[in-house]
């Protein structure tokens, strides 16, 4: 016979790619611009300012020489990082702690049935949805110590002046951003944690109070148990997120007086945008972002993925 028998690759050629192929392909090409963009705006800056690391890149030299990890060497030195570190801690323990502590306490409030409950829930968000400079602009004209509301209010209560330079002082100021960034962000803890009590089954709740349980017991015992991982994620978001202050430091003291207020991110800032050190700007970023990556990863397995043991 002079036809010729067709075998199954022959087939499978002609055909061209199976259904699912082309659908793999297709969905490539539909994220493909996003990934462009992606690369554009976040993995090249990375890279560039990878390599910045490596290189002295300042206005006192027209080239700009390789020069290992010298940087690296001089930022783990730099008075000035641990100083801005320390300052930078300070802020988001006491943040994150005030936050979790008023977000807990309102979130326990919520969870029941309260007359206005309706009302109020709208303006408890409220903060959270202002502009960081715009609540760091209003702040400031409150912790004015000749016309602010602060110590207007304090005079009233104590029934003479007071006049506390809140902002001119390093530990008046670093409480002044703390209660600033607790005001605006308690709403977002507040959040997260009336979502995960809400999950909690109230049969647990029913069978603590058979078992003569009060409501410190059912707290300690059910509700923190039951929302363990919740209390986690928030506050390593918000850990992350008061580490990276820059706004309240510029609109309260930029850094000052002369560097005791600075946190880590706006001394970055000075390194790369007023002083044009561009290299060890990249460095100390670089040191930045692998102690956050330690950090969160000994967090993450201690205590997230610890509580699903």
């Amino acid at each position: 016979m002079n036809v010729a028998e067709s075998t199954p690759g022959s087939v499978a050629a002609t055909r061209g790619p199976s259904f699912a192929a082309r659908r793999r392909i297709e969905g490539w090409l539909l994220v493909l611009p996003a990934l462009l963009l992606i690369v554009a705006l976040t993995i090249f800056p990375l890279i560039q300012a990878l390599i910045l690391s490596f290189q002295r890149w300042d206005l006192q030299s027209q080239e700009h020489p390789f020069i290992g990890l010298q940087n690296y060497r001089d930022a783990l030195v730099d008075p000035r990082v641990w100083g801005a570190m320390q300052n930078t801690g300070i802020i988001v323990v006491g943040a994150v702690a005030l936050e979790f502590l008023l977000g807990l306490g309102l979130a326990l409030l919520f969870v029941g049935d309260f007359k206005g409950k309706r009302f109020a829930m709208p303006l408890l968000i409220l903060p959270v949805m202002v502009a960081p400079i715009v609540v760091g602009l209003t702040w400031r004209m409150l912790w004015d110590n000749q016309y602010g509301a602060i110590n207007q209010t304090l005079s009233w209560i104590a029934g003479r002046e007071v006049n506390i330079i809140w902002l001119g002082h390093r530990d008046s100021a670093l409480f002044a951003m703390i209660v600033t960034d607790v005001w605006q962000w308690t709403p977002f803890m507040f959040l997260v944690l009336l979502a995960g009590l809400s999950g909690v089954n109230p049969e647990l709740y029913e069978a603590a109070a058979l078992d003569g349980a009060g409501w410190w017991q059912s707290l300690r015992d059910v509700s923190l148990p039951g929302i363990s991982r919740v209390i986690a994620v928030a506050i390593i978001f918000r850990a992350l997120d008061v580490f990276k202050v820059f706004d309240l430091v510029y609109m309260f003291t930029q850094g000052g007086p002369g560097t005791s207020t600075e946190s880590i991110s706006w001394y970055v800032y000075q390194l790369g945008f007023k002083f044009f050190r561009l290299g060890y700007a990249s460095a100390v970023s670089f040191l930045i972002v692998i102690f956050l990556t330690i950090v969160a990863t000994v967090y993450v397995a201690r205590f997230v993925r610890g509580a699903e043991a």
